[in-house]
């Protein structure tokens, strides 16, 4: 039952039964204070943004600040971090005017905060100064949200109101909203995996159950940015925007991330920035999905659109109660589910859209 390998060709066949028995014993299941709550962290980050946000370099240098954490009925808890700005399209200073960040903290100096056991964080930020850009960012940290609603083997997210104030300049603070997102090596360590870095996916050492999922989830959200396969243009490690974990002889499980291109988060920039991807997939815009799966996991859809069935109204839910969230974006955004949903409940599009569309590899 083993597929050929793409390209590590050390890797050994593991079973589909034996893929799906989940995460090892050693799964230690500990979760950070920082990702063990919904609510909103309150914070005030005091850098040299201006000088921060100069630097759009993929090797930026960390800056020292101070993150405050503002506590109701307490005095805020300043902790020193490091910042540097992030990213791939998002730090193109055509796109955004506030790049994500990342955040390193000292251990001995965040013992004893909500960012105690955290070193380093990636927070994705507002990108530009347009109210728009405030439901980008609850859009795609609910995205985090909802894959969390089907598997644990997921990055963890928090979401954060902060006021950032630039000691470089004279301008006054600003307050937005963004999100924090768990570290690759703390995901993989709390399902009891580690973090691989492997030139591509081994497909005979892949959970194809967990693979089918991260595809069909790929297409309910309308994301085509992203390979569980093969690394991206110009890259020696697989994958792009998926985090493989669990051990290099198998199994192997896909984590997905970075969901900004996605056609539920939808952004301003996407669609002009995307527009020749998007015509080499045959689509006109975000919004008309299209299935990138691999054949080889299509015996695992079914269950898996079963599962999406049976998650409908949890993710309903967790759209409709998020604070922020503008009622007539947060109705696209069904409308948008609900058309995912029409597809998978009749058979023939099911067949014709998900199943007919899978590619093969290899």
């Amino acid at each position: 039952m083993c597929s050929r390998l793409i390209v590590l060709a050390t890797a050994v066949c593991v079973s589909p039964l034996t893929a799906q028995q989940g995460p090892a014993p050693h799964r230690t299941g500990t979760q950070a204070p920082l990702f063990a709550a919904h609510e909103r962290v309150v914070l005030t980050i005091r850098a040299p943004l201006a000088t921060i946000l100069e630097d759009r370099s993929q090797d930026s240098e960390e800056v020292p600040g101070t993150v405050l954490i503002h506590r109701p009925g307490a005095q805020a808890v300043p902790v020193p971090v490091q910042i540097r700005t992030r990213g791939r399209t998002r730090l193109q200073r055509g796109i955004c005017q506030f790049p994500p960040l990342r955040l390193d903290f000292a251990e001995a100096a965040a013992a004893g905060s909500v960012f105690e056991g955290q070193d380093k964080l990636k927070l994705v930020t507002h990108c530009q100064d347009r109210s728009e850009s405030v439901q980008h960012v609850l859009l795609e940290y609910l995205v985090y949200r909802t894959y969390e609603l089907f598997t644990d083997l997921s990055f963890r997210v928090r979401l954060a109101t902060i006021t950032y104030q630039d000691t470089a300049t004279d301008d006054e603070p600003v307050t937005r909203t963004a999100f924090f997102i768990e570290d690759d090596d703390r995901m993989a360590a709390r399902n009891g995996w580690d973090r691989l870095e492997l030139p591509a996916l081994p497909l005979p050492a892949v959970d194809t159950a967990n693979l089918a999922l991260v595809e069909t989830f790929q297409y309910f959200i309308g994301n085509t940015d992203f390979s569980a396969l093969v690394p991206d243009s110009g890259e020696t490690e697989c994958c792009h925007n998926v985090q493989l974990i669990g051990k290099p002889r198998g199994p192997v499980f896909a984590v997905p991330y970075d969901f900004d291109l996605s056609g539920v988060v939808n952004p301003r920039y996407a669609n002009r920035l995307y527009r020749r991807n998007l015509a080499r997939l045959g689509i006109r815009s975000l919004r008309d999905r299209v299935y990138r799966g691999w054949c080889g996991s299509r015996p695992y859809v079914p269950a898996v659109l079963e599962r999406f069935r049976e998650k409908r109204a949890a993710i309903a839910r967790l759209y409709r109660s998020q604070t922020g969230l503008d009622q007539d974006v947060l109705e696209e955004t069904i409308a948008f589910f609900d058309e995912f949903y029409a597809v998978i409940d009749d058979a023939g599009s099911t067949q014709r859209e998900i199943l007919g569309k899978c590619r093969q590899v290899g």
